[in-house]
């Protein structure tokens, strides 16, 4: 029997299978969206955001050269050794990680809403004490964008910027206060294509 693919539902048969499961569907897409960028500054500047949410989520083993150079090796193969920046370490051995990779354990914890995920409140609770700068902006960029596309994924009727401005101010203790004059979403894909609205339109 063949998978049913209805535009509009999103099963977990349908999506892509992940590189490493233990980083979760959004860090794979924020590496992808990275993958994307033109500008190699901002793959660079992106990457490193990027390294440091997943600092956060890994339990550390071993020095810290060792761990931060076991982490640059999940972004290389999560890229599929597709992003081009400057790797603070020699990547060309971690392809040999694909053979059988160890999942690392995640630590559960309740959070107040399901659509944004544990990986978004992790980068809430970094965004609360991180230091003003480049990679601030650059993750509050990536965590506002993440934000709208599960909003629209999950088909929340309010999936508009001031949703997500006033959620990402919530949840992060009004240390972010994003500045919709002048913050630019990437355009994302909503469902007002979906087979329900088509009928309504219909009658």
């Amino acid at each position: 029997m063949k998978d049913m693919k209805i535009k509009g539902l999103d099963y977990n048969t349908q999506r892509e299978r992940l590189i490493l499961p233990e980083y979760g569907r959004e860090v794979q897409q924020m590496i992808d969206h990275c993958v994307s960028l033109p500008n190699r500054a901002d793959r660079q500047r992106c990457a490193n955001t990027i390294i440091a949410v997943m600092e956060r989520m890994m339990p550390r083993t071993g020095d810290a050269e060792s761990f931060r150079r076991k982490l640059w090796d999940h972004l290389a193969l999560m890229s599929q050794f597709k992003l081009d920046i400057d790797y603070p370490f020699d990547i060309n051995e971690a392809r040999s990680m694909l053979e059988k990779p160890k999942p690392i354990p995640y630590p559960m914890r309740r959070i107040p809403v399901r659509h944004y995920g544990g990986l978004m409140f992790e980068v809430f609770d970094m965004l609360k004490t991180m230091p003003e700068g480049k990679e601030r902006t650059e993750l509050i960029r990536l965590a506002a964008n993440q934000m709208k596309r599960d909003l629209v994924q999950w088909g929340h009727g309010s999936s508009d910027n001031e949703k997500v401005a006033s959620d990402l101010a919530g949840y992060t203790a009004g240390k972010v206060q994003l500045d919709l004059d002048n913050f630019k979403f990437d355009r994302t894909q909503n469902n007002r294509n979906t087979p329900e609205r088509k009928q309504r339109r219909r009658r």
